[in-house]
This record gives C-alpha cells, sequence and structure tokens, in this order.
C-alpha cells in the first residue's frame, strides 16, 4: 500500500533549538516497501529525516482490519510496536487480540507479528474475549515492561454495567501484561479492582504509551493514563482522566484522583521540574485540547483549562518528552513533542507533529507527517536524537516512521 509521499509541513524557524546542540542527522537507509525520504539540503544545510513504512495494512495475515498502535524501547534497544488485530472490524467488546512487533535495527525492518494477548472468537455465548486498546509502560530501572489494555466479553465502554468481577460478562475489566524479557514473554494479570471502583460504569487504558518519573519525590514511579465514566451527583456521568501508578516497579499500582467531567483519552510527560502535565482530548468536543498539572506524581491534578492552542478533531494524541535521560531544570528536558491530527471536529486528518521549547507553555512549530488520514498515533523517543513515530493513517493502515529533530524543525 502507498504510503503519503509529501512531507512538506508548516514550520517556525530552527533558532530556538540551537542552545540544545542538535545536528542534523543524514537519512538511514530504508527498508523495502518503505516510502522513505531523502534528506533536502535548503541553503546547504541538511533538513534531517523522515522514512516511513506500513506496519499493518488491511489484509495483512488474511486479517480484516488493525487499528490502535502504541510503542516502547525494550532495555536492550530493541523497538516494540503493539497494536490492534481485529478479526470483525471493530472496537471492544470485538474478540480482538493485541498483536505486537519487533525491531532489532532501529526501525528499519520488523519482524513479523507476535501474540501478546489472544482473543477468543465465538458464537456460542458466554465465549467470546477481547483485548484492545494497548499501551506500554517501560521501567528503564529494572527493564520490565507493562502492556495495559482493555479485557473485554460481552459488553465494551457504552454498555459496560458496574462492578469489578472480571467474571461477570457485563463489565468491561482491565487487563495488565508483564514481560521481564524484553517483550519476548508475557505474563498476564487484573487491574480492573485497581481502575474501576463503585462508581465507574467504564473505563480504559489510554492507549499508546505511558511514562516513568525520572526527577523529584516520585523518581522511578510509573505511570499509565485511565479514562472514566463516573456516577455523578445529578445522576448522570462525567468522563474523566486519571493516573495509575507505581512505586515499586510494577508490583502494586494505585488509582489516582479523577480530574475533568469531559475528558477522554489522555497521556502524561513530565516537565523539566517533575511537574507531571496531562493532555486529554475532548469527549465534549469544542476543538482543542483539555490540559491539568500535578506536582504530586500523578496522584491529583490541578489548573485543569483548554490550551486553546492544541487543535483537536476528538482523537487520541500522544505527548512525550523529546529527552526523557536530559538534566532536571535543563534546556533539553524542556522539549516536549506532540503528535496528533491538527484538525477542527470532527475530521481526523493532517497528522502533525508540534514542538515546545519552554514545557508546553507555548507551541512554537509543527510538521505535517501526514496530509491526509490520521486517527491515533504516538510518538516516543528512540534515542540519538531520533523518534519513533505511529499512526493510523489511509484505510486505517497503521505506519511507522522514524525521523530526527531536524525533520520536525526543517522548512
Amino acid at each position: 500500500m502507498d504510503a503519503h509521499l509529501t512531507r512538506r509541513g508548516l514550520l517556525g524557524t530552527a533558532a530556538a533549538m540551537t542552545a540544545l546542540g542538535t545536528g542534523a542527522a543524514g537519512a538511514s537507509a530504508s527498508p523495502a516497501g518503505s516510502a522513505a525520504l531523502p534528506p533536502v539540503k535548503d541553503r546547504g544545510h541538511r533538513q534531517g529525516s523522515y522514512d516511513e513504512q506500513v506496519l499493518a495494512a488491511p489484509g495483512d495475515w488474511g486479517v480484516l482490519n488493525f487499528r490502535i498502535p502504541a510503542l516502547a524501547v525494550a532495555s536492550n534497544g530493541d523497538l516494540l510496536a503493539a497494536f490492534d488485530k481485529r478479526p470483525v472490524h471493530g472496537d471492544s467488546p470485538a474478540p480482538n487480540s493485541i498483536w505486537q512487533r519487533r525491531s532489532r535495527d532501529g526501525g528499519r525492518t520488523w519482524e513479523e507479528p507476535t501474540v501478546v494477548r489472544q482473543g477468543l472468537e465465538s458464537e456460542v455465548p458466554g465465549e467470546k474475549l477481547g483485548y484492545s486498546d494497548p499501551s506500554y509502560v517501560v521501567d528503564v530501572e529494572t527493564g520490565s515492561i507493562f502492556l495495559f489494555c482493555v479485557f473485554s466479553k460481552d459488553v465494551g465502554v457504552w454498555d459496560s454495567e458496574y462492578g469489578n468481577d472480571d467474571a461477570d460478562r457485563r463489565v468491561m475489566s482491565a487487563n495488565l501484561s508483564v514481560s521481564h524479557d524484553g517483550g519476548e514473554s508475557w505474563e498476564h494479570r487484573s487491574l480492573t479492582e485497581v481502575v474501576k471502583p463503585e462508581n465507574c460504569r467504564a473505563m480504559f487504558a489510554s492507549s499508546g504509551a505511558g511514562i516513568q518519573l525520572r526527577h523529584g519525590a516520585h523518581q522511578g514511579r510509573l505511570i499509565q493514563q485511565y479514562a472514566g465514566w463516573f456516577r455523578n451527583d445529578t445522576g448522570g456521568e462525567d468522563v474523566s482522566a486519571y493516573s495509575v501508578y507505581s512505586d515499586d516497579h510494577g508490583e502494586t499500582w494505585t488509582m489516582g484522583t479523577p480530574v475533568g467531567t469531559e475528558l477522554d483519552e489522555n497521556k502524561v510527560a513530565e516537565l523539566s521540574d517533575g511537574t507531571v502535565m496531562l493532555n486529554s482530548r475532548e469527549h465534549v468536543r469544542t476543538g482543542r485540547r483539555w490540559v491539568a498539572l500535578s506536582h504530586d506524581g500523578g496522584a491529583t491534578y490541578q489548573d485543569l483549562h483548554r490550551d486553546a492552542s492544541l487543535v483537536d478533531p476528538g482523537n487520541n494524541a500522544q505527548l512525550t518528552r523529546a529527552y526523557p535521560e536530559a538534566p532536571e531544570g535543563s534546556a533539553k528536558a524542556k522539549v516536549l513533542l506532540f503528535s496528533h491530527a491538527d484538525h477542527v471536529p470532527n475530521d481526523r486528518v493532517n497528522g502533525t507533529v508540534e514542538i515546545s521549547t519552554d514545557d508546553g507553555a507555548s507551541w512554537e512549530r509543527k510538521r505535517v507527517f501526514a496530509p491526509g488520514a490520521c486517527q491515533y498515533s504516538v510518538i516516543i523517543a528512540a534515542g540519538r536524537d531520533e523518534f519513533l513515530l505511529a499512526y493510523e493513517g489511509e484505510q486505517e493502515t497503521i505506519m511507522i516512521a522514524r525521523l530526527d529533530l531536524d525533520w520536525i524543525l526543517s522548512r
């Protein structure tokens, strides 16, 4: 399937990045079938690299549909990409499975899919099982990898009932898969009792990637974001965002306090001073993103407001720190990336990476990577001033790209 070949987005100048010491990297060799772009030269300066290829397209491996990408870097440097294998082209509670592909060469080539969590297709009442919407969290201190996803039986988010009994087929559940060998093998456990309290009818982990805090009093904390439908005082429901976190390398998990009444899938990033910034799509769509801040490592959030500068059609996006290893308070620690569909509701088009050099206080430059269709996307740091991006393009084809900061900053 043809990838998008035009990659000339709107951008500001790169002057603000000079102090970060970022240099232009040359384009890498491209695998067969990729839509590789050679580095453009403008006035003698290299314009960075963007190498893209298809990760999973309708019909591949005999599968009807794929959706919902997630990305991670294993402790040995392998790149991992997970996604829904959807045999009947549906969200939860369809009998979906979580598949994973691995790259051992920096994203140039990808191995055949392996199964993280296998769904069960069945027309027999009481048998169907599904796993959907993956998100990775990597513990860089131990090397363990955590993959959060929906576990469904007969219901999804719209008709799940109150309660947290995984045996109840009318209850939407939460699965956690754990790997101690870089994603080669997995063990599984339930998080439903943790993430679905009595007043929560439905919930799910926001797909893509969670984080580990690197600084401050909660250094080492693992954080995964959830969206939940909570009973309110008027008899209706609030759609809220909340963190689920672990301070013991994933042995136990704690649910933070929900924030907001009309949020949805949301992500977090650690700012240069250790503050956690939450960024959420809207459940009621006005075309902007919700933002909140936590000063206690994701346990609670304050200062909830819409960010007028971030346009959004009501779509899952990814907020990420460009240099997670940067020293606290440094210029590099203030650099954030944001991948999303830069368009008003309800068109999920114009896939764009935006950059902030001031901890998300302002978004100064942007680069379009998909002028056409762009549903869910995720971007993470992959080391050596390179980043890994996955998104749902035309016909919900999952695309994956390696890019560098110079490509984002170039004209």
